[in-house]
């Protein structure tokens, strides 16, 4: 049987839901002189997880068109931004695909090393961890 609690939350609007972390604390207990336990409460903060970059990285002989595609495939951009972060990777060497937490990043790179391995061109994605 469901609690009273789970059933008020789906009877609000979306909007009245009240937003509440997923990381709650968690008592601690401590014994007394007496032998009972007094319960305290824990403050934990909650960060976000660290954002990896993913980059792709230049080299002469993957198709500057391959490229555009990899990026409007797997990074999901326009045309346009995919041009300009293909010219920036074959002018500076490198190039920001995005910046994702780390699953999603390793998910991009290996996506890319796939796609890359496919059509038989050297194309190399990396990440790191963002600044």
């Amino acid at each position: 049987m469901l609690s009273h609690e789970f059933h008020r939350l789906f009877s609000l609007p979306i909007e009245e839901t009240p937003q509440t972390p997923y990381i709650h604390t968690m008592p601690s207990h401590r014994k007394t002189q007496e032998g009972t336990a007094v319960l305290e409460r824990e403050d934990t903060t909650i960060r976000p997880p660290p954002l990896y970059q993913v980059l792709l990285l230049n080299d002469d002989f993957t198709p500057m068109d391959f490229v555009v595609h990899v990026l409007t495939m797997i990074f999901r951009m326009d045309f346009e931004r995919a041009t300009r972060i293909m010219l920036e990777v074959h002018n500076e060497g490198r190039g920001i695909c995005g910046i994702f937490t780390r699953d999603i990043a390793a998910s991009k790179v290996e996506q890319v090393a796939n796609l890359a391995r496919e059509h038989q061109h050297p194309l190399v994605c990396v990440m790191e961890e963002a600044p």
